[in-house]
């Protein structure tokens, strides 16, 4: 299940501080399985069932880093979008995501540095309305000046 709004590019020229955009995401096994191929973390928290059940979290869980891909995914792709580059990141993980589990992943603009095409983006994950992920990014923003 992907549920997004549309993909594309918003020229810094065009960015507004307080825009907003998203999207949702069920994290399935197979993305799991996958970004433990793709990462080579095999941590067995997050694939082995038996293991997972006897740690902190009582059951396997998403790797903290496939959550956060979904918050470069909003940025590459819609907010600013294509042509964007990502300067920084800061991340705190704030509860488990589990299989199954359905990721609002959501991108604001904070701040627009229009002379340096730097934008300051606060990031955040939620499930059901509750924070399991929360940051900022700094962007370069694409720009109709350098097409």
């Amino acid at each position: 299940m992907l549920d997004n709004m549309p993909r594309g590019t918003i020229c810094i020229e065009d960015l507004e501080i307080g825009m907003v955009r998203s999207l949702r995401k069920q994290v399935t096994d197979r993305d799991i399985e996958l970004f433990a191929e793709v990462s080579t973390d095999r941590n067995p928290v997050h694939l082995d069932d038996d293991y997972a059940r006897d740690t902190i979290f009582q059951g396997r869980i998403a790797h903290g880093m496939l959550t956060a891909g979904l918050i470069s995914a909003v940025i590459g792709e819609q907010l600013p979008g294509h042509g964007t580059v990502y300067m920084g990141q800061s991340l705190k993980f704030l509860a488990p995501v589990r299989p199954g589990d359905v990721v609002l992943a959501e991108v604001e603009v904070l701040e627009i540095d229009h002379a340096k095409r730097r934008v300051r983006l606060d990031t955040r994950c939620l499930i059901d309305g509750k924070p399991v992920l929360k940051g900022e990014a700094t962007v370069l923003a694409p720009s109709r000046k350098f097409d």
